[in-house]
Parts: C-alpha cells; structure tokens; sequence
C-alpha cells in the first residue's frame, strides 16, 4: 500500500499540480511479458531526470517509450510508464529533438479544436442522465462511489443544479479498486438500479454519498439491498442483477472510456468538453457560466 499511494503522488506531480487534492486511478499492473527494448541515450537521460527530480528509487520501475515526433512541430511526445508491482500509470511527456530539454504538461494543436476532439470520445449512450435530455449544457462526471472529494462534487452540484435548468449531469463510472474496495460493489448497486429504473440510480447516487461514512467493504452489499429497496426497487432483480454480467460490463465500458479519456482520478468532469479534475465548486460555476454566455451571444443577431 505504501508503494502505491507513492506512485499516487509521483504521477500527480508529473500530470498537474492541479490534480493534488483528487484520488489517483490506479490500473492493475500485468502488463504481459514481451521484452523491452534496450534504451536509448535520451531514454536513459529522462529516466534519470525523473528519478533524481522525485527521489524514485530502485523499488519503482520507469519505463521511458519510443520517442515519436508530434506532428510536424520539431517536439517528440514520450510515454512514460511509472509503475510498482501493486499499480501502474502512463503519462506523456514531450521532449526536444536534441534530447535537451523535457517538456511536461500539454501541448495544444491551435488549428484543431481540442473540446469537439473531447465531446467525441465521450460515451454517453446508456448513462444516466439527470436533468432536461435537451439541455445545452452536459456535465459528464466520472465518479467513484466511495471518493470522499466525488462526495464534495456531489454536494457542490446539489447546490449549483437548480439555478442552472440550461444543465444536464450524465454519470460515469471509474471506481478505483486500487485505493476503494467497496467502490466497485455501489457502482454495480447503481448499474443495477439504472437498468430497473432511470430515475432510482439518483436516488441510489444521493443515498450512497449521503450515507458514504457508513459504508464498509464488509457492510457494503447488505447497504446496497437496503438503499435498493428504500428506493422501491424489486429485490430479487436486484440481487440477480448484482450477481450477473450485464451491470458489471457496464461499469467496465465507463472505466475503459475514462482511461481513454486519460481520466487519472476522481471525480473528473467534462463540462461541454472542457476538463476539469476536482469538487471546485466555483470554477464548476464558471465553466457553466462562460457556457451560457457563449450561447446567449451566438443567438443575438449581428449588429449592423
């Protein structure tokens, strides 16, 4: 475990110091055992950087990638693989075509727009939805049941939702089993409650952060029958749901879209494409905001 919440902290500091208060994905570590190439001179000067700069040391394995060239911008992005026998995560970084100077952060192409390239890998087909299907405004949250700061974001859209009717909320899971071992148990109960009835996952979604210091990996499935039957669910489809495949592959399809998403921890938001990682609830207020003004600007006729 201590390795693990190590790692949590190193790709925090290589991602963004933005990410520091939210909960780190961690991905199972089998990673197959073809062999890896011999490392170049420029892989070798970034793994030692890294090394040197975050103190890792012999216990964690950097795996520096193939250089690639970005485009035709001269800069080469670099994956970057840091990972322990509990966890694993991939990062990419940027370096020069000389090998001199190692770029962290992003790059942005300012001929594309990077929000359309966003909206277009979100999978919402099958999520639940809160608030007007037609509203212009779509927050997608990819959440962690048991992630006391999703428990933040939940509270923070309680308040903010009822001003706003130009939002909708769809719901994503990304439960991080490394670090929540009841996480993935409330997001089959939700699954699960979604498939009987739309509108009882958010009752579920309400009851789960509500009651989140009472829930336990031991008292989790027994919590998760009570909120189910509380919200008039049918038990018996319940427990039958809990147990099959199809709620599971659900829940695997919105982690496997997160990781696609580079989503890195919990909760994770997307409001009309633009990130944003964290329960800040006035930066979520602005992103709404600045919505609602580009709208209401692109329906005003042009002046004379």
């Amino acid at each position: 475990m201590k390795n693990a919440i190590r790692i949590v902290t190193v790709v925090i500091l290589l991602v963004t110091a933005l990410e520091a208060s939210a909960q780190q994905a961690a991905a199972p570590a089998n990673r197959g055992t073809a062999p890896i190439p011999a490392a170049t001179p420029v892989q070798k000067n970034i793994e030692a950087f890294l090394r040197n700069v975050y103190a890792l040391g012999a216990n964690i394995t950097i795996i520096v990638g193939t250089p690639k060239e970005y485009g035709a911008s001269g800069i080469q992005e670099v994956p970057i693989e840091v990972k322990t026998p509990e966890s694993s995560e991939n990062v990419k970084m940027y370096i020069t075509k000389d090998g001199r100077y190692l770029i962290r952060g992003e790059i942005s192409d300012l001929t594309t727009d990077p929000l359309a390239e966003t909206i277009a890998k979100i999978q919402t087909a099958g999520a639940p939805v809160l608030g007007d299907p037609k509203a212009t405004i779509t927050i997608v949250e990819f959440s962690d049941f048991q992630c006391p700061v999703c428990r933040a974001l939940h509270d923070a859209l309680r308040g903010l939702l009822p001003n706003y009717p130009q939002v909708k909320v769809v719901f994503k899971d990304f439960p991080l089993d490394a670090l929540h071992p009841w996480a993935h148990t409330a997001a089959l109960a939700g699954r699960c409650a979604y498939q009987q009835n739309p509108k009882a996952f958010w009752t579920l979604y309400d009851v789960i952060y509500d009651n989140q210091d009472l829930i336990s990996a031991s008292n989790v499935y027994d919590k998760m029958l009570d909120y189910a039957a509380k919200a008039g669910l049918n038990g018996d489809t319940f427990k039958a749901c809990l147990a099959g495949p199809q709620a599971a592959t659900e829940v695997d399809k919105s982690i496997a879209n997160g990781n696609q998403l580079e989503v890195r921890s919990t909760p994770t938001v997307f409001v009309n494409g633009r990130r944003l990682v964290g329960a800040d609830g006035h930066a979520l207020q602005q992103y709404i905001e600045y919505e609602i003004n580009q709208q209401q600007a692109a329906r005003k006729p042009a002046s004379n």
